[in-house]
């Protein structure tokens, strides 16, 4: 079974100008992302997988040329994710 993803109730985010800057309010910590990492952020307000955000990624920026790179990025940007407390995994 795949890994899934959701956002953690302890953040707050904002949209500037096709940036997204997310708070963590235990942490206090502030993570910028880009309009990609927007997009994503913004799918994982309800369970996600991997395999999901790059199926959602491909129809909204028509990114088909390196499916297997955008993996990579998406495997790494959850990890990230993760680590900075911002997402959890779903049981």
């Amino acid at each position: 079974m795949m890994k899934q993803y959701i956002q953690k109730g302890n953040v707050e985010a904002s949209e500037l100008d096709g940036e997204w800057i997310i708070l963590n309010t235990d942490h206090y910590t502030i993570t910028k992302l880009n309009d990609v990492g927007g997009h994503c952020w913004s799918l994982l307000n309800e369970v996600q997988t991997a395999d999901t955000l790059i199926q959602s990624l491909v129809e909204k920026f028509s990114a088909h040329e390196n499916k297997e790179q955008i993996k990579e990025d998406i495997e790494d940007f959850l990890a990230n994710l993760v680590e900075c407390g911002l997402i959890q995994y779903v049981d």
